[in-house]
Formats: C-alpha cells, sequence, structure tokens
C-alpha cells in the first residue's frame, strides 16, 4: 500500500491553497437533457458536463411513475455513499491504515404525502437519512487510528456536511 499517494498529491495543492486562497473554490456541476415530450417520468442527467457519462432518471412509483431507472432520491443517496466512500479510503491512505473492506450504504426515508400536496403538515422532503458504513481494517490496527480514521471521515465528508447543514439555493427560472 502507498500511504503517501494521496499526501503526495494533496501536498502541492494544500501549499497552493494557503498562498491562494481563492484557488480553493471550485464549483462542481450538472445538467439534466430534455426526454421525450410526451414522457413526465423520464430523463437524463450528466453529473459533470462534458465527461460522457448520463445517467437515465425516473420516478418513484410512490409519485406514479415506473421507477425503471435510479430517482433523484436514490442519485442523492448515491452522492452520500459516494462521497463517504472516497473520504474514507482518501484518510485510511493519509493515516496508513490498510482497508480489507468498505461498503456504504445510504438509505433516506420519505413520506410522499408532503410532495403530492397529500397533506399539507407533511413536510417536503426525506425525514431522516441513514448512512450504514461496513469498514474493515487490517487486523492489526491501532484501534485508536481507526477512530480517528472515523471522525475525520465524518468530518470531512463534502456531502455528509452540506446536508447537515445545508447552503442557501437559489432557483433562477428563465423563460
Amino acid at each position: 500500500m502507498n500511504t503517501n499517494s494521496v499526501r503526495n498529491a494533496q501536498a502541492p495543492l494544500r501549499k497552493k491553497y494557503i498562498s491562494d486562497p481563492e484557488a480553493a473554490k471550485i464549483v462542481d456541476t450538472a445538467k439534466t437533457f430534455f426526454a421525450a415530450k410526451d414522457d413526465p417520468f423520464h430523463s437524463s442527467v450528466e453529473p459533470m458536463p462534458g465527461c460522457g457519462v448520463v445517467l437515465p432518471v425516473g420516478v418513484h412509483r410512490a409519485l406514479g411513475g415506473l421507477h425503471d431507472a435510479p430517482t433523484p432520491g436514490d442519485i442523492l443517496c448515491a452522492a452520500l455513499s459516494a462521497c463517504q466512500d472516497s473520504t474514507i479510503r482518501m484518510i485510511a491512505n493519509i493515516l496508513g491504515v490498510e482497508l480489507e473492506s468498505l461498503e456504504v450504504s445510504v438509505e433516506a426515508d420519505i413520506d410522499v404525502r408532503g410532495t403530492m400536496m397529500v397533506d399539507k403538515q407533511v413536510p417536503v422532503g426525506f425525514q431522516a437519512m441513514h448512512c450504514n458504513v461496513r469498514l474493515q481494517v487490517k487486523q492489526e490496527t491501532d484501534p485508536q487510528l481507526v477512530e480517528r480514521l472515523k471522525a475525520a471521515a465524518e468530518h470531512s465528508c463534502v456531502v455528509l456536511q452540506t446536508l447537515r447543514s445545508p447552503p442557501p439555493i437559489e432557483i433562477q427560472f428563465t423563460t
């Protein structure tokens, strides 16, 4: 295991961000594509324009859709799962913790009566999210190091922290 790969990749970036804090400000993007005019249940999203990956998007059966493609909620769960996974892997690499296995699963609970305007007392959005991390490290790893890994991974997971403290979101419609 090369314990220096993440540290080596980040070292020049850390120096740059100290000397030029504005360089640390980046923008992630995604955009959807207009699907068939007569299909309100399907679209596509490109999570990073220009990357060549386009995900089909469907509507959950609880909202009348076919649920034959990932829903926006599934994609949100995937974003949290992927972010927590990559954060754990990078921090384990920095700390020199050898991972034997790692699986991150996410579930989100919602009462769709809110979004369908059936009951105005029910909030629109997920009411709870559950992130289950199954982490196995090399047997002789110091337990205190594993605790440092867990704490640092929770602290540094961008999607997790964004969901916990959401930023203001502005919607601009152009017609």
